[in-house]
């Protein structure tokens, strides 16, 4: 993976994701370089001088889209918005949660992207799904973009979960609801509780029985699949990071679902976080504690343990019995290459299994293939075309 940050792995992905989801080498240039000497204090120091300077950068790019828009020169001003909520939600991801501009900086980010879908006429539609998981206040919904593909005729739909710090804005930036779209599969990226506004927004905390959030979410779908012009039979789960043990876990237990794809293989995640606390590895963002007590509505380290001590797929896996493909990099520094191959064993029931692991030659080695991720996701978005044709 490319270093931007020599001594600072989580800050350089920052630069990486922003360098393979669209983002100019210019502007992250620009962006980056005035904190190269922060980012030499360690991850968490430093992380609000880095929003300050990826957001100049924002700023510009706005107020030049504002320009373009006078001129009523839509799609320049849509690209110059995608750049700008790109930039913003990486910088944001990297925030402290107990930083009081992260809310502000989050909505941000949302507006940018809409702004964007719509001077751009980009098919996508924002949606709320109820939600009624049993730790959650009455009326609760998940927030999603629904990517809608091209063509007449019900379709297959893809439901796309994120992970521990991901958003649904960085599903859409990550290009894969446009690869599916192109092999004629429609998207709907979701936020579980716990990630993206369902977290800063709604304050819904992650749980460990995943398969209940997958209910909400297959209902709502079954309900709207007329106008949603999908065919509620053929609806797959793809999550990536986190959302590799998000999946397995759902795909399990809900028997709706037609296949699976663990997008890195969190097979035994209550491991890791035993693995991190040793210092083993690396963490995925800054503030790492404090953010994963917030994702689980957690008081401290005993209580985020004790809500997390499940998350583990041994003897879960094996339930699976439809398609189920896991992908891994191996040189993963977040989530060890060995889990994709236990993961793997483990799903005998699965009617077609397959292990794909991204080697440091042809790229996507890094997690969820961060450092290729349009060819990790190339090879999913064929896969899953191929099994809803073998399915049909």
């Amino acid at each position: 993976m490319y270093m931007y940050y020599p001594t600072n792995y989580v800050w350089s992905m920052a630069v990486v994701a922003s360098l393979n989801n669209g983002g100019f080498i210019d502007d992250v240039d620009k962006a980056a370089r005035p904190v190269l000497e922060a980012s030499q204090q360690g991850d968490d120091v430093g992380t609000e001088l880095l929003y300050a300077s990826w957001k100049a950068v924002a700023d510009r790019l706005l107020a030049a889209a504002a320009t373009d828009e006078a001129r009523g020169w839509k799609l320049s001003a849509s690209d110059k918005y995608y750049r700008a909520a790109l930039y913003t939600s990486q910088a944001e991801r990297l925030q402290s949660p107990k930083w009081e501009g992260r809310k502000a900086a989050y909505q941000q980010s949302i507006d940018l992207l809409l702004r964007h879908v719509e001077l751009g006429g980009i098919p996508v539609t924002p949606v709320d799904v109820p939600y009624s998981g049993d730790d959650a206040p009455t009326g609760s919904a998940l927030p999603g973009y629904f990517y809608r593909a091209p063509g007449d005729g019900p379709k297959p739909l893809i439901v796309m979960w994120n992970g521990l710090d991901s958003t649904k804005e960085m599903m859409y930036t990550s290009g894969f609801p446009q690869q599916m779209a192109r092999r004629g599969i429609s998207t709907l990226m979701m936020d579980p509780p716990g990630s993206g506004e369902a977290l800063r927004m709604r304050d819904l905390h992650a749980r460990f029985d995943t398969e209940v959030w997958a209910a909400s979410i297959l209902d709502w779908v079954e309900a709207n699949a007329g106008e949603l012009n999908v065919d509620p039979t053929k609806v797959g789960l793809v999550g990536w990071s986190l959302g590799g043990y998000y999946v397995p876990r759902a795909a399990a237990f809900e028997k709706r679902i037609a296949l699976a794809v663990a997008w890195g293989a969190n097979y035994d995640w209550a491991a890791v976080q035993e693995a991190r606390r040793r210092r083993e590895g690396e963490n995925p963002v800054p503030h790492y504690w404090d953010h994963v007590h917030w994702v689980f509505g957690a008081n401290d380290d005993a209580d985020f343990l004790e809500k997390t001590k499940n998350m583990r797929l041994e003897g879960v896996v094996e339930k699976i019995t439809v398609p189920f493909l896991v992908t891994h990099g191996e040189a993963d520094r977040q989530i060890p290459v060995k889990y994709a191959y236990d993961e793997y064993e483990a799903a005998v029931n699965s009617p077609k299994r397959e292990l794909r692991i991204f080697t440091q030659e042809e790229g996507g080695a890094e997690h969820i293939g961060i450092d290729n991720m349009a060819y990790v996701g190339e090879f999913t978005a064929d896969w899953i075309a191929e099994t809803f044709a073998e399915l049909a």
